[in-house]
């Protein structure tokens, strides 16, 4: 049985960052709760709660983060801890997806209800979180291009600095304009928001985690490109998975015409990774040969 692996290159990825970032978060959270209940901003206490979920997300991205890169393979956890970090980003979007429901339906009850708030102290605030989490992001802004949990970490900063930019604009039209109401309607918009950023991430790490092939890999072309190899007959009982980010799995068993020699299967194994590699980016694979075995020949098993 050939097995193989294409090793990329592995990312160092801050703590120091994430630890600045989760600091910031903090004193942004105790600052909006206590301002928004003093001014009686909806859309200060609905950006403090999105703080809130920020520090509790950026925890859980630190941890994951420190296991994947500290934590080795053991007989016990023989692919380590790669995958933790999926797992956070999967927790880290479905509780954005859970606040930003209940912030629409906080804010719907306030439509009917609108009530005078202190704009000043929404201002000051907003501003105080448009510029914390504007240097979070940029401190997580070049690991979230590769990297699935700093990327939803890196969103939930995001989102939350542009949550505090509309919520200073709700605060200079009630001030100057005294439309009260704008505070219910950003809500709502920041909820929409929260759902559009985090709903793909939700997605992607779900497929992960369910075990589902990549989106990118057309599975009937690798069929089609391995049974271009003369020598090989039928490849069948295949599997194809990402373990997280980076590293994506393949197993198969292939059928040979002939009955040919260990070296010859190598070769020839070495052949297909080289294809699986180059063409569909699978940097793990697992063959195992077979000549006049009597099993089932399906591309997919149901097992």
């Amino acid at each position: 049985m050939a097995h193989s692996h294409h090793h990329h290159s592995s990312t160092v990825l801050s703590g120091k960052n994430l630890v600045i970032s989760i600091l910031l978060n903090i004193l942004i959270t105790i600052a909006q709760v206590i301002g928004g209940f003093i001014s009686g901003s909806l859309a200060l206490i609905s950006d403090a709660v999105h703080n809130l979920s920020d520090v509790i997300s950026l925890i859980i991205s630190y941890i994951a983060n420190r296991l994947t890169t500290k934590k080795k393979q053991t007989l016990h956890h023989t692919f380590g801890f790669k995958r933790a970090e999926i797992i956070a980003a999967f927790i880290n979007s479905a509780t954005l997806i859970v606040i930003a429901f209940f912030l629409g339906f906080e804010a719907f009850k306030r439509f009917k209800h609108p009530q005078e708030i202190e704009s000043n102290l929404v201002i000051y605030l907003a501003l105080l979180g448009i510029l914390a989490n504007g240097f979070s992001v940029l401190l997580l802004r070049k690991d979230a291009d590769h990297n699935l949990n700093m990327k939803s970490a890196y969103l939930h900063l995001l989102t939350d600095m542009l949550t505090s930019v509309a919520v200073l604009i709700g605060g200079l039209i009630m001030k100057f304009y005294q439309v009260y109401w704008i505070d219910a309607l950003l809500t709502i918009l920041i909820s929409i928001y929260l759902l559009y950023m985090s709903w793909e991430i939700f997605i992607n790490s779900l497929k992960i985690l369910m075990l589902f092939a990549p989106n990118h890999i057309n599975i009937k072309d690798i069929q089609s490109k391995v049974l271009a190899i003369d020598e090989i007959k039928n490849i069948h009982h295949v599997h194809i998975w990402q373990l997280n980010d980076t590293d994506i799995h393949f197993e198969a068993h292939l059928e040979f015409n002939n009955d040919i020699k260990l070296s010859s299967f190598d070769k020839i194994c070495n052949n297909v990774e080289n294809i699986l590699f180059d063409e569909f980016h699978i940097n793990h694979c697992n063959l195992q040969p077979e000549y006049e075995r009597d099993d089932s020949k399906d591309f997919i098993i149901q097992d």
